[in-house]
C-alpha cells in the first residue's frame, strides 16, 4: 500500500470512525507512535532534522573552508577553489584527518546558500545599455577575430549590432554614432560597464572620471551615463544577453564577407527583421514597442560625431607619423612639422593645420609601415640616386608602360632619364593615374618620349583638345611646301620694296 493512500486509511479510521490509536495500529499493522504522526500531517511530512548533523572531524574546519571559499569570489573563476583543493589544503595545511566526500558536501551546500539572488527589474522606455562581444569571421578571404559593438533598448528589446576590427576608441564611438542613427535618436541614459574607453578612473567613493574621448561624445548628444559594478556582468543584463543572442543567431555559420562594411550590412538586416518578433510576456512586436523607446528620446538627433581618436605628435625625418604602433607617411615638405593623426576604424588622418595632408587606409597589425608612394617623388627627385632602393615605391605597382618609359629616358639620358622619370611620376600629384598612364602610352607610340611630351599630351587629354598637329591624318588640309631661301630671290624682294 502506498504511504499517501496509507495516510488517509489510518486517518479516517481515527478522525472519521472514531476507534482508538492503539486499534488502528493493531487493524493496519504499523506503530502507535507512528499514528500519532499520521494524525499531525495530512501527508507524509518527510524527514525533518531536529538539529544539525554533527560532524566531529570536519566542524572544527568549517571556518577555514568559508574563508577560501569567500576568498574567490574575488578571483578568476578559472582559478578558484574546486572541492578537491579545499580538500587538499585542509589536509596538507591544517592537518585535517577526514575524508573528501563530507569536505565536498559542505562545499556543495555553502555554493548553493551563497549563490546570488535578483529582483525583477522594470525598464522605462527611452533608456539603453552597450558593450561589446567577439566572434571568429572571414573577411576579405582572412579569418580574423571580429568584435561587434551592441546596444540593446531594454524598454522594447530592440537591438543594434555593428562588426570591428578592434575594440578600440574610435569603434566605440562609430558604433554609437550609427546606433543612434538606426534607432532614429538618442537614449535618455546608456548603461555601460567599466570600459577603459569611457573610464579613466574608478575614485574612492564610487564616481568615474571620463576619458577625454568619451565625454567629448556624450557632449555631443547629451546622453547620461551609467555605469555597472566592477565585474557585475548581470548589473546589465540584458545587453549581456543581446552579446549572446548576437553571436549564436547572426554569426552563426562563421561569416564570410568581403568587407566589414558589407558585414555590417547584413548585421543591420538582422537588426530591422527581429523588431517584427514579439516576445514572451510582451504586448505586441518590438517594432510597436519601439515607438514608446522613441517618443522618449531626445530629439533632434544631432549631426554625426566625428568618431576617431585625436593625437598630436610631429613627422620624422623620414616622413612618417607613428599612430598605434604603426607609421604612417606624410609628404616630406611637412617633415619635422606638428600634425594631427585622426584615427577612424577604416582609415587614418593626417592634418598639419587646417589642411588634410594625408590619408592612409587604417592598419591592424603591429609595427607595420604604410606608405604613399607620392609622398616621397619630389624628395627622390632631388636624390636620385635613391630610387633603385626607396622603399615606398618598392611594392608600388605601376602599369607596365611606365617600366618601358624608363626604360627608354635611360636609354637616351642616362642619369638625367631617371629624373624626368620621376618628374612623370610626381604627375600623379595633380592627376589621376589612369589619364597619366595614356599620356605615356600615348607618348610611346608617338616616339615622343620625355617629361615635357607627356605632360602635353596628359594636359591634351584632361582639356580634350588634340595634340600638335600630326599633318598624315588631316589629307583634307592643303599642304604647305617650304622652299630653301636663294640670294636672287632675296634681292628682288628688295628691288620690289624700292619701286
Amino acid at each position: 500500500m502506498k504511504t499517501v493512500e496509507l495516510y488517509a486509511r489510518v486517518r479516517y479510521a481515527v478522525m472519521i470512525e472514531g476507534i482508538s490509536e492503539r486499534a488502528a495500529a493493531d487493524r493496519f499493522g504499523i506503530n502507535a507512535r507512528t499514528v500519532s504522526k499520521m494524525l499531525k500531517f495530512s501527508v507524509p511530512p518527510g524527514y525533518v532534522r531536529r538539529k544539525p548533523p554533527f560532524r566531529p572531524k570536519l566542524d572544527g574546519f568549517t571556518g577555514i573552508i568559508e574563508s577560501i571559499l569567500a576568498a574567490d569570489r574575488d578571483r578568476p573563476k578559472k582559478q578558484r577553489h574546486t572541492s578537491r583543493r579545499v580538500f587538499e589544503r585542509l589536509r596538507d595545511e591544517h592537518g585535517f584527518t577526514g575524508k573528501i566526500t563530507i569536505v565536498k558536501d559542505y562545499v556543495a551546500g555553502w555554493r548553493q546558500r551563497t549563490q546570488e539572488m535578483f529582483v525583477p527589474l522594470v525598464h522605462p522606455p527611452g533608456h539603453a545599455q552597450a558593450d561589446f562581444g567577439e566572434a571568429i569571421g572571414v573577411i576579405g578571404g582572412v579569418e580574423c577575430k571580429i568584435h561587434f559593438f551592441a546596444m540593446d533598448l531594454p524598454h522594447s528589446d530592440a537591438i543594434f549590432v555593428a562588426a570591428y576590427p578592434a575594440e578600440t576608441t574610435e569603434a566605440f564611438c562609430a558604433g554609437h554614432v550609427r546606433a543612434f542613427s538606426f534607432f532614429g535618436g538618442v537614449p535618455k541614459s546608456i548603461l555601460y560597464d567599466n570600459t577603459k574607453i569611457a573610464v579613466a578612473r574608478i575614485l574612492g567613493d564610487g564616481r568615474r572620471r571620463r576619458t577625454r574621448v568619451f565625454g567629448e561624445l556624450q557632449s555631443h548628444y547629451l546622453f547620461e551615463d551609467r555605469f555597472g559594478r566592477p565585474g557585475k556582468g548581470n548589473d546589465k543584463g540584458k545587453v549581456e544577453g543581446l552579446v549572446g543572442y548576437a553571436r549564436r543567431n547572426f554569426l552563426v555559420p562563421i561569416p564570410v564577407f568581403e568587407s566589414f562594411e558589407a558585414l555590417n550590412a547584413h548585421l543591420m538586416d538582422c537588426c530591422r527583421r527581429r523588431l517584427s518578433d514579439c516576445l514572451r510576456g510582451q504586448d505586441g512586436t518590438i517594432g510597436e514597442r519601439l515607438k514608446r523607446d522613441l517618443a522618449a528620446f531626445q530629439t533632434p538627433l544631432p549631426a554625426p560625431y566625428d568618431a576617431c581618436e585625436k593625437v598630436t605628435t610631429r613627422v620624422s625625418s623620414l616622413a612618417l607619423v607613428r599612430y598605434r604602433r604603426n607609421d604612417y607617411s606624410a609628404p616630406t615638405a611637412y617633415g619635422h612639422q606638428k600634425v594631427l593623426v585622426r584615427g577612424y576604424v577604416h582609415e587614418v588622418v593626417i592634418t598639419c593645420g587646417a589642411e588634410i595632408i594625408a590619408r592612409h587606409p587604417r592598419s591592424y597589425e603591429r609595427e607595420d609601415f604604410v606608405f604613399n608612394p607620392l609622398h616621397y617623388l619630389a624628395l627622390i627627385e632631388q636624390k636620385i640616386n635613391a630610387l633603385d632602393q626607396a622603399a615606398p615605391l618598392a611594392d608600388w605597382k605601376l602599369p607596365e608602360e611606365f617600366v618601358t618609359l624608363r626604360r627608354l629616358l635611360e636609354a637616351r639620358m642616362g642619369k638625367k632619364g631617371k629624373r624626368e622619370f620621376v618628374q612623370v611620376l610626381r604627375l600623379m600629384e595633380v592627376f589621376k593615374i589612369d589619364d597619366v598612364a595614356a599620356a605615356v602610352r600615348d607618348a610611346i607610340a608617338r616616339g615622343a618620349v620625355g617629361f615635357d611630351a607627356v605632360k602635353h599630351l596628359l594636359l591634351c587629354r584632361i582639356e580634350r583638345r588634340p595634340p600638335r598637329l600630326d599633318m598624315t591624318i588631316y589629307p583634307y588640309l592643303p599642304k604647305a611646301t617650304v622652299a630653301t631661301t636663294s640670294a636672287r630671290s632675296y634681292m628682288e624682294l628688295l628691288a620690289g620694296e624700292a619701286a
